[in-house]
C-alpha cells in the first residue's frame, strides 16, 4: 500500500491567493508547529499523523473560514496527543487560537488507555467529550466547525479502524454530527457525513445504490442536461435571468426517499432534479409561476421556505411537476445569497465578512437560536443524559407550528401542546390546562402536525400535573419541558413531596391490585435503602408511576413477597398451561392451571398446589388462600419460557363518569393494543359506569401498558387489576 506524503504548506494554502501576508505567516507558523509536534506519530493507515491535521485545515479553507479557525484545525490534536499544553499554545499563537483548540480537546486527557478498556467506559468518555464540545459552541460557534471538519476527515479514513469502532463512529456521526451540520445549515458537510456513515451502517444498501447511481449516470446526465436547456429557454422567454443546473441526489438521501415514500429504487431514479438560481426574491416567484404554467404541479409537493424559513434559516422554493413523459421533475428556486447560505450555513458569515465591521443580523439570529436550543443541556450534569436530550430536542426531525399571532415555534417531531407551551414560556407551560388547534379543542397529548396553529389555554395560577411526566401517557416529548416540570416540583417542600409520593404510590398499588404491598418493599424493588428517599423521588417525579408499575409486575421470581392478599382459590379450567410455561421442581408432565382467585400472570411470583385430580393449581405467592391450604401439598414452581401465543386472563375494573361512546372508546383502546376481551360486564349507578373486563394479556408489561392507555381516556376516574 502506497503511503501518502505530507502535503506542503504551499499546497495547503494555494486556494488562499489573496490572504494577507501577516495571516499567511500565522498559518505557516501553525503548519510548522504541528509538523514538529506530531513528528514520528502515525495513524492507523500508516500515514504521518500530521496529514490528518492538514486535511482538517483544508476542509476549513474550503468553507472559507477565517485564519484563526484554519490555524486551530492544524493544531487541534496537539494538546491531546503531544506534551504541549494549552498555555504553550497561548504563548505561541494567542488567546483566540488557544481557546478554539481547547474547545475540541478531549477534557485535559480525562482518561488513560486503561479507562477506555470497556465499551461502557469508552461511551461515557466520548459522551463527556461531546458534551464539552457542544457546550463550547455557546462561547464560539467556530469550535464546532473545527470539530465537524475533524469528524469529516476521520469518516473519510474510517476504513483503517477495527469494525466495532467503525460502527460506533458511524452511528455517532449519523445521530449527532450530520444533524448538527444540518442545524448549522452546512449542506456541504451534512450530505458527506450522512453518506459516509450510511456506508458503514448499511454497507449492502450503500453498495447497491452506489452501483445503480454509477450505472445510470450517463443517461441521467443526458436527460437532466436537456431539461436544464429547456427550463433556461422558457425562463428567458419570460424575461427571467437564471442559472439552471442539475441537482445531484446523494446516496443517503436516495435511501431516505425510498424509505419515507416507500418507493422502489427504480422510481427514485426516475425523479429528475434541478436548481434555479435567479436574481432576487421577486424573480424566484416569477420563475415558480412560469414553471407551474409550463408543467402540471404535483399536489402537496410545494413548500415555500422563503416566506417561512426552516429552523436552520434555510430559504428556497421547492416544487415538483409532471413532465410530458410522465416522469417527475423536482425544482428548487432561490437567490444567490440563499444558495450560499444553503450550502455553507453559518460558515457563510465568514465568507461575506471581509473587512466589513457591520453586524451580521442573520448570523446573530442563527447563533441566538442555537444557544436557545442548547439551553436544555446546560443543567444536565450526566453526559449520556445530555446527549440523549440533544438527540431528542435538537437533532431530531422538526415540526413547525404557529402561535395565534403567526410566530413559528420549532419543536421535535412528536411534540405536544405541553411542549409547545413550555417552548413559549415556562410559566405558560406550568399554567397550561388545555389547547386548541385551529380553534378546535385537542387533548394535551395530541401530536402536533406541521403548520398547526396552536392556542394554549391557561389557568390564572397553579402548576403542572405529575401525570405529564408519565412517559406512558404521552403528554411530554421534549427533555426541555420535562426538565422544567421537574424543576417546578423540586421547588416544593421535600416533606410535601414525600406525602405526595406516598399518595401516588398508594394509588398505583391500588390500580395494580396489590394495595397491601409495603412501601418498604416497593422502595427495595426500586433500589432504594430508605423509603422516604424513594417516596420523595416519586413525589419529585424523578421516578414515574409507570416505572414503579413495571418493576412490581416484572419482579424476579426470587424476590420475597412481604404482604398477602385475601382471596379464595378457584382454578381456571379453560387455561391449561403448556408444559414449558410453568416448571415444577422435581416433577414433569403434570397438568397445570391458573388459580382464578389471584389470576397470576407471567412475571408474578408463583407457587403450586397439588390438587386431587386437577393437577397443579398455580397461585401468586401473595394469595391469601395459601394460608388455608395444606402446606405439605405446596410445591415450588416457576415460569418457563413463554410462548408467543400464551395469554393470561386478567380481570380489570374501570370506573368512569358515564358518557356516550365510553364503552366504544374502551373497546377501541384494548383492540388497538391487540388484546382480546374474554368477558365484559357494564353497570351504571348515579351516572358512574363500572366496567368489568377480563383481558387476555401476554405479559405483565403489556398489562401495565394497557392500564395506562385506558387511564388516559376522557372521564375515566380509576382503572385497576382485580386480584380477588
Amino acid at each position: 500500500m502506497m503511503v501518502k506524503s505530507v502535503p506542503t504548506f504551499d499546497e495547503l494554502v494555494r486556494p488562499l491567493s489573496s490572504l494577507p501576508i501577516h495571516e499567511r505567516a500565522i498559518l505557516k507558523h501553525a503548519y510548522d508547529f504541528a509538523l514538529e509536534a506530531h513528528a514520528g506519530q502515525k495513524r492507523a493507515s500508516g500515514e504521518a499523523y500530521v496529514i490528518h491535521c492538514i486535511e482538517v485545515a483544508r476542509i476549513l479553507i474550503e468553507l472559507e473560514l477565517d485564519t484563526a479557525v484554519v490555524a486551530a484545525g492544524l493544531l487541534h490534536d496537539i494538546v491531546e496527543d503531544t506534551p504541549i499544553s494549552l498555555d504553550d499554545l497561548q504563548n505561541e499563537f494567542g488567546e483566540e487560537i488557544a481557546m478554539l483548540v481547547s474547545g475540541v480537546t478531549k477534557l485535559d486527557q480525562i482518561t488513560d488507555a486503561t479507562n477506555a478498556s470497556s465499551d461502557h467506559q469508552y461511551a461515557n468518555r466520548e459522551a463527556e467529550f461531546l458534551r464539552k464540545t457542544l457546550l463550547a459552541m455557546n462561547d464560539d460557534i467556530r469550535v464546532i466547525l473545527v470539530k465537524l471538519a475533524d469528524r469529516l476527515h476521520n469518516m473519510r479514513t474510517l476504513g483503517h479502524l477495527p469494525h466495532d469502532r467503525q460502527i460506533r463512529m458511524a452511528r455517532e456521526t449519523m445521530e449527532i454530527f450530520a444533524p448538527l451540520a444540518s442545524r448549522l445549515g452546512i449542506w456541504q458537510l451534512k450530505w458527506e457525513l450522512e453518506d459516509l456513515a450510511f456506508r458503514y451502517l448499511e454497507p449492502d444498501r450503500y453498495r447497491l445504490i452506489a452501483r445503480l447511481v454509477d450505472e445510470r449516470r450517463a443517461d441521467r446526465d443526458f436527460y437532466v442536461a436537456q431539461i436544464v436547456d429547456t427550463v433556461t429557454d422558457i425562463l428567458a422567454q419570460h424575461g427571467i435571468q437564471a442559472e439552471v443546473s442539475g441537482r445531484s441526489k446523494h446516496i443517503y438521501s436516495i435511501w431516505q426517499k425510498m424509505e419515507n415514500k416507500r418507493l422502489p429504487i427504480e422510481q427514485i431514479f426516475d425523479v429528475r432534479a434541478i436548481r434555479v438560481i435567479t436574481t432576487d426574491i421577486f424573480m424566484c416567484y416569477q420563475a415558480l409561476a412560469v414553471i407551474h404554467q409550463t408543467w402540471r404541479p404535483i399536489a402537496g409537493a410545494f413548500d415555500d421556505y422563503i416566506a417561512a424559513p426552516k429552523d436552520n434559516f434555510y430559504q428556497s422554493l421547492h416544487t415538483a411537476v409532471l413532465l410530458p413523459d410522465g416522469k417527475t421533475l423536482e425544482v428548487q428556486i432561490r437567490t444567490p445569497d440563499m444558495h450560499t447560505h444553503a450550502e455553507y450555513g453559518v460558515a457563510a458569515h465568514w465568507r461575506y465578512k471581509g473587512s466589513s465591521e457591520q453586524p451580521d443580523e442573520a448570523f446573530e439570529q442563527r447563533i441566538k437560536h442555537l444557544r436557545e436550543l442548547m439551553e436544555v443541556g446546560r443543567n444536565v450534569d450526566d453526559a449520556v443524559e445530555f446527549l440523549d436530550a440533544m438527540r431528542t430536542d435538537v437533532f431530531q426531525d422538526r415540526v413547525y407550528a404557529f402561535t395565534p399571532r403567526g410566530d413559528i415555534v420549532d419543536l421535535p417531531i412528536g411534540s405536544t401542546p405541553i411542549d409547545f407551551a413550555y417552548h413559549i414560556h415556562t410559566d405558560i407551560g406550568h399554567r397550561c390546562r388545555g389547547a386548541k388547534v385551529y380553534g378546535r379543542l385537542v387533548p394535551l397529548h395530541y401530536t402536533l402536525q406541521v403548520g398547526d396553529r396552536v392556542e394554549i389555554l391557561t389557568a390564572k395560577r397553579g402548576g403542572p400535573s405529575r401525570d405529564w411526566l408519565n412517559s406512558g401517557l404521552g403528554y411530554v416529548k421534549t427533555k426541555r419541558a420535562a426538565a422544567k416540570i421537574r424543576q417546578w416540583f423540586r421547588r416544593l417542600d421535600r416533606d410535601k413531596m414525600i406525602l405526595l409520593g406516598r399518595e401516588v404510590l398508594e394509588r398505583e398499588l391500588k390500580r395494580l391490585g396489590v394495595e397491601k404491598m409495603s412501601h418498604d418493599r416497593v422502595a427495595e424493588l426500586m433500589g432504594y435503602d430508605r423509603t422516604d428517599e424513594f417516596l420523595a423521588q416519586l413525589g419529585f417525579s424523578d421516578i414515574t408511576p409507570q416505572q414503579v408499575a413495571t418493576r412490581i409486575l416484572e419482579m424476579e421470581r426470587t424476590s420475597e413477597q412481604e404482604d398477602v392478599l385475601q382471596t379464595l382459590a378457584r382454578p381456571l379450567p379453560e387455561t391449561t398451561r403448556p408444559r414449558d410455561e410453568v416448571r415444577i421442581q422435581g416433577a414433569g408432565g403434570l397438568m397445570t392451571s391458573l388459580a382464578r382467585c389471584c389470576n397470576p400472570a407471567q412475571g408474578d411470583d408463583i407457587i403450586g398446589y397439588i390438587t386431587r385430580g386437577r393437577g397443579v393449581t398455580i397461585h401468586r405467592t401473595d394469595c391469601h388462600n395459601i394460608h388455608h391450604l395444606n402446606p405439605e401439598r405446596l410445591i415450588a414452581v416457576e415460569w418457563g419460557s413463554a410462548r408467543e401465543e400464551t395469554r393470561y386472563h386478567v380481570p380489570v375494573t374501570i370506573e368512569a363518569y358515564d358518557r356516550e361512546g365510553l364503552t366504544r372508546d374502551i373497546a377501541t383502546v384494548i383492540a388497538d393494543a391487540r388484546i382480546n376481551m374474554r368477558e365484559v360486564n357494564i353497570s351504571t349507578k348515579n351516572h358512574i359506569a363500572y366496567c368489568h373486563v377480563i383481558m387476555e394479556v401476554e405479559s405483565a408489561a403489556q398489562l401495565a401498558d394497557i392500564l395506562s392507555r385506558i387511564a388516559r381516556l376522557p372521564n375515566v376516574m380509576d382503572v385497576r387489576r382485580i386480584t380477588h
